[in-house]
């Protein structure tokens, strides 16, 4: 049985994944991970067509990863592909948030990656890949996102170096960094009303396209997607200048 594996598939960028893998990616199911079981079952029923397997689990909880591995160990899939989606932001100053919730940013966004990355990767072969969903966060430190852009940053070196461990086994490992989009992520984060003056003047992502585009990168052996100029012009200035320097431009 071949599948395709996708968390925090149940809206925003995660839904437009899962669009982009029914249409792209062919395999005998795919199995779609959040915490909202409605969420996935509604999902599922927009595409009869599909065998889709539905896992309402909560990532930065241990009984998910161990109910993960028992299905893994039963039915002995081969995965095709590993969409790590999952994650989330916090807006604000570390000393005014409150600390489980800075806590859970790093389970979520770090260590479920880095688990579930570690369970499927036994059954993936020559030609599967791991996309991992980073962003523009990830290059330059973000004040008043400080957990948050440093969790893209483990997220962006994490795949880096799997990447170049894999390759020899010919498993691909993108890191999909995106700019803004008009997604759930903004009102959990936050990040509305007038509450970060510099998301109101940085130019958006098509969300829809950036699913699309990088299930394509990913397939091809990329190693990293950033749309937009934009946000390629300012991955280039976080290689070439000091980030001390950038930090006043990138803080949120």
């Amino acid at each position: 049985m071949t599948v395709t594996v996708l968390t925090g598939a149940s809206s925003g960028l995660g839904k437009e994944f899962f669009e982009a893998l029914c249409a792209s990616l062919q395999a005998d199911e795919i199995w779609v991970i959040a915490r909202r079981r409605e969420r996935l079952e509604a999902l599922a029923a927009a595409h009869p067509q599909k065998a889709v397997r539905i896992l309402p689990l909560d990532l930065t909880a241990e009984d998910s990863f161990r109910t993960l591995q028992t299905l893994l160990e039963t039915e002995r899939p081969q995965v095709k592909a590993l969409v790590n989606n999952a994650g989330f932001g916090k807006l604000g100053n570390v000393d005014e948030l409150p600390y489980g919730e800075q806590a859970r940013m790093v389970d979520l966004n770090c260590r479920a990656l880095t688990v579930l990355s570690t369970l499927f990767l036994p059954y993936m072969q020559k030609g599967s890949f791991i996309l991992n969903v980073c962003s523009i966060a990830a290059f330059v430190p973000n004040t008043r996102l400080t957990v948050y852009s440093s969790t893209k940053a483990y997220v962006f070196s994490f795949s880096t170096a799997l990447r170049r461990e894999l390759k020899p086994r010919g498993i691909h490992v993108l890191a999909v960094c995106p700019g803004p989009m008009a997604t759930e992520f903004l009102p959990v984060a936050g990040i509305e009303n007038g509450a970060s003056k510099t998301f109101e003047r940085l130019p958006y992502c098509d969300p829809t396209r950036v699913a699309k585009t990088a299930l394509k990168k990913a397939q091809k052996g990329r190693a990293v997607y950033t749309p937009r100029g934009f946000y390629k012009f300012y991955r280039v200035l976080a290689k070439l200048l000091p980030h001390n320097w950038l930090m006043p431009l990138s803080g949120a």
